[in-house]
């Protein structure tokens, strides 16, 4: 192993122990990792969107293929420089909230084409074919079963929303119906979030004791 390479792990090791070190309480050994983590990942983050953005996009995009359409951006984010003084802070207001505004409209138009009606087209998938325009009884019995379990669950959640009327009897039944399918929901897209820690989480436990103890082949 070469000494580049053996420096390495042991610096990956000495920083993966200081973060976990956090799980006994603050401490100094934390601090300096943590220092680290955000300090280089600033740095790294700054020079991939000063090369991607300001220099192979605005710059390139201005002076080469002459779209100077990007002056308009260019002058934005400039005046958005103007927060760091404070006598004239106030007009980083009007670039931020431009931004602000264009972006959200932007992701409602994106979401919304791709999130709600992509729910609403797979809740109204007809119930016996496989698709629009596949012949009837084209679907299994477990996707006319997945079918109807979408469906149900998309209308009793939307009976819990309602609240123009009081949860009592049949109503009050499907909305606690409505209930249990949004904790089911909320839980499965918990349990997916934990996974991808713990993945990350066994990468690490994976080079400590692989690639630095060698305990594990």
């Amino acid at each position: 192993m070469e000494m580049s390479e053996l420096i390495g792990i042991w610096l990956g090791a000495f920083l993966t122990l200081g973060i976990i070190s956090f799980l006994y309480g603050d401490n100094p050994w934390y601090k300096l990792c943590e220092a680290i983590f955000v300090g280089s990942s600033a740095g790294y983050w700054f020079i991939t969107l000063f090369w991607d953005n300001i220099y192979s996009k605005f710059y390139v995009g201005v002076t080469q293929d002459g779209n100077y359409m990007l002056l308009v951006g260019g002058v934005l984010g400039f005046l958005m420089l103007m927060r760091l003084i404070s006598k004239i802070g106030w007009i980083s207001r009007w670039p931020l909230a431009f931004v602000v505004g264009a972006i959200a409209g932007f992701y409602l138009i994106n979401y919304f084409s791709s999130n709600v009606m992509y729910q609403v087209n797979a809740t109204i998938m007809p119930l016996f074919g496989s698709g629009y325009g596949d012949p009837i009884f084209s679907a299994s019995f477990g996707n006319v079963i997945n079918k109807i379990i979408i469906a149900g669950g998309t209308f009793t959640g939307l009976v819990y929303f309602f609240f123009s009327k009081e949860h009592k009897g049949a109503f009050g039944a499907t909305a606690k119906v409505g209930i249990w399918v949004i904790m089911l929901t909320f839980g499965a897209s918990f349990g997916y979030t934990v996974m991808s820690r713990m993945s990350l989480l066994i990468g690490r436990m994976d080079f400590i004791f692989g690639d630095w103890l060698g305990l594990i082949k």
